[in-house]
């Protein structure tokens, strides 16, 4: 559990002022106390709250992230163009020509849709709302719908028709048998309401005509109309209609087996890019082109599609469903109540961005939760949840596409500049947050702005959290540090190494310092170097006698944590031989591999029985097995840190609760007994070890625990001769 101060779930409440107002107006003066969380815990939040590409399981995630995003952006490889032709094409009121229709129609598919129970519908209604996601393609249904039933010519409505006007546009018969109108507007002001259909209906029997309204879900329909759902096909079926019919079925069979298509159709794409793909499959074909082009024509769709939403006007895409999109981006895969809370935050710094008087209160109510996850192609569905209290379980929200917060968050950071102050307050509010999740999120996209632009993230972000007084923040720099390494954000290493060994601001060492002992143990020597350095300059500082309560305790405490952790790392044998080469080199040297090394020692497993395993001892007796040198060393260290007067009485702690625990768990007193004679040397060794197990329990008494008679029995009389 976390140890921060601030109590339970704290967040911060909103206020006008910028992050460098908070900074340099003297608010971090006024902020309640935080004690900082342990490293143990900020490691923790990052395995249980990292968005799931940035996930670690040993292997540094660079690679992934350059796939989605260094190739679309940053990374010097030729760009490949496509056209998209009549995607997102105004359609303007007027006859649709014959050509169209049947060329449509040759194309259509309605497997997979409701089509024949629509034209049914339509047939015997005359005028059908058909009510779907854009980009679904509700309108070719409709002309499609019209088409079958020989409603021609087909005349498309004006878009900006409104409900009131449409009973006065069927006012005289006319060539048309079929009419659309595509993408009504439906709000408080117009509504559509039952009584205008009725009258649409009448009219079109008079005629003889039929007609088609497409509309998205909206809370300004009357619920007394009755609308038609319009679900789309497949975009396996529109790809391979496509290409049998263009292509013919020898090459459309050969083109649907290639691994781009399968890794395409595994992905979710609306009927418009399928259509399109497979256009790009056929000029393929005949051009026997760049394979390239059609393995990235996936990826370049959904950065249209990214473009196209934020290029939006209000009208089109409200700024608060915007601000969502970025939030979703921000928290993919968490619960969707939290982001969209915190989407709102988001939002009033865009509105302030805009107009800084801007006052105008949020509604409280008024999105659709349904609308705007199809407006976001995103999903909800129930997940469990790690939290400080225990699992729980919640509605989770995330995109259907795992490439989308990546590249998202990359577009507005460098394509839309004018929403990065916006973005950077809302960040350094989410990073005061109470909430593990919350900030660890914040770290998150964070590490995907540096991935990006690493010059602008770390001087708007990382560098002013990283000197922050705030702990807060500083350690929410530590993760974001963290994950922009692991998702391959270049010069990471080289910034920790200067400031942890640097003698500048004590509130960025920490930082710094802090990060080493997470992303060490990739690179072991290097980060204990670093450490051992900035431990020298504290002990040359604090002088060889004993240290001084100044700000530079604060990096004293964190570096033995910090080596603690590498020593529980993947890489703990390599480490624990590269602290033991240097043990004798400086008294500073030492104290930071056995003041480390106890801080390993204190750590535990828990498992599902309850039972806590000593992690070192764990690691003794695997060492044990296999008979590597680690071994060796863990007894080495041990018996320098009973001997030593500055650590005897920590490590004679550590060995009181390894005997405790080795009373509730029998393969611990099997490691312990066999560590215990390792400890042993000389006859003083002895006496101390028997002096501990003759009385286990410490100052504070309690029941003696049966394990410790066993555990002397394994005593060597004497040393080693």
């Amino acid at each position: 559990m976390s140890t921060e101060a601030a109590g339970p779930e704290q967040s911060v409440p909103a206020t006008g002022d910028s992050t460098a107002e908070q900074l340099q107006g003297g608010k971090e003066a006024d902020a309640p106390k935080e004690r900082a969380q342990e490293a143990w815990d900020t490691r923790r939040d990052l395995d249980a709250h990292a968005p799931d590409s940035m996930r670690f399981d040993g292997v540094n995630h660079g690679a992934v992230a350059d796939l989605i995003v260094g190739d679309v952006v940053m990374g010097g490889k030729t760009e490949v163009h496509y056209q998209f032709g009549g995607f997102g094409t105004a359609h303007t009121s007027g006859e649709i020509p014959r050509a169209t229709l049947d060329r449509l129609a040759g194309t259509f598919v309605a497997d997979g849709t409701p089509f024949e129970a629509l034209l049914e519908r339509l047939r015997e209604e005359r005028v059908l709302v058909l009510t779907g996601t854009p980009f679904t393609g509700r309108r070719t249904a409709a002309l499609m719908l019209l088409h079958r039933l020989g409603a021609t010519p087909v005349h498309a409505l004006d878009r900006e028709t409104s409900p009131g006007e449409l009973g006065r546009m069927f006012t005289a018969s006319g060539e048309a048998r079929g009419h659309l109108l595509c993408d009504l507007a439906t709000d408080r002001d117009q509504p559509l309401r039952e009584a205008q259909l009725l009258a649409l209906r009448g009219r079109m029997r008079e005629h003889d005509g039929y007609l088609v309204i497409t509309t998205g879900h909206s809370p300004y329909i009357e619920t007394d109309i009755r609308t038609a759902s319009w679900s789309p096909p497949a975009a396996r079926a529109v790809l391979s209609a496509r290409l049998h019919r263009q292509a013919g079925p020898e090459a459309a069979g050969r083109l649907l087996a290639l691994p781009a298509v399968a890794g395409f159709l595994a992905r979710d794409h609306q009927v418009r890019e399928a259509a399109g793909y497979a256009a790009v499959l056929i000029r393929h074909a005949q051009d026997d082109g760049d394979p390239s082009r059609i393995e990235r024509y996936s990826l370049s769709r959904l950065e249209s599609q990214i473009q196209e939403w934020f290029s939006e006007a209000e009208t089109t895409l409200h700024l608060r469903e915007k601000a969502f999109l970025i939030a979703l981006a921000a928290f993919d895969g968490g619960p969707y109540a939290l982001t969209a809370e915190l989407s709102d935050l988001l939002y009033t710094e865009l509105r302030r961005t805009g107009d800084p008087q801007q006052q105008t209160p949020i509604p409280v109510f008024g999105t659709h939760i349904g609308r705007r996850l199809q407006v976001a192609r995103a999903i909800t569905r129930q997940a469990s949840e790690e939290t400080e209290w225990g699992p729980v379980t919640q509605v989770t929200a995330s995109f259907l596409d795992d490439r989308t917060p990546l590249v998202l968050l990359r577009e507005v950071w460098t394509g839309h500049p004018s929403a990065r102050p916006a973005l950077v307050n809302w960040l350094d509010r989410l990073a005061l947050d109470g909430r593990p999740l919350v900030r660890t999120r914040a770290a998150a996209t964070v590490a995907v702005l540096a991935y990006t632009d690493l010059p602008s993230a770390m001087a708007l972000v990382i560098e002013v959290w990283a000197t922050s007084r705030r702990v807060r923040r500083r350690t929410t720099a530590v993760t974001a540090l963290t994950l922009a390494h692991r998702i391959g954000a270049p010069n990471i290493p080289r910034i920790i190494d200067d400031w942890s060994t640097g003698s500048g601001e004590p509130e960025r060492c920490w930082v710094a310092v802090r990060a080493q002992g997470l992303i060490g143990s990739e690179r072991p020597e290097q980060a204990l170097a670093a450490l051992r350095s900035q431990a020298r300059s504290q002990s040359v500082r604090s002088g060889e006698d004993g240290r001084s309560d100044t700000a530079d305790s604060l990096v004293a405490k964190e570096l033995p944590v910090s080596v603690g952790l590498l020593l529980l790392s993947p890489r703990a044998d390599e480490v624990l031989a590269e602290l033991l080469r240097t043990l004798h080199d400086h008294r500073s040297s030492l104290e930071l591999a056995v003041g480390g090394f106890l801080a390993a020692c204190r750590r535990n497993d828990d498992d599902e029985g309850g039972r806590e395993r000593p992690l070192v001892l764990e690691w003794y007796a695997r060492s044990g097995r296999t008979r590597t040198p680690a071994a060796s060393g863990i007894a080495l260290l041990l018996r320098t840190a009973l001997a030593d007067r500055r650590f005897t009485a920590d490590a004679t702690e550590v060995l009181r609760g390894w005997v405790l625990a080795a009373d509730r768990d029998e393969d611990t007193e099997w490691a312990l007994a066999a560590l215990l004679p390792a400890l042993v040397t000389t006859a003083r060794e002895r006496d101390r070890l028997d002096y501990l197990l003759r009385k286990p329990q410490g100052d504070e008494g309690g029941a003696f625990p049966e394990a410790a008679a066993r555990l002397r029995t394994v005593l060597p009389h004497t040393g080693p001769a």
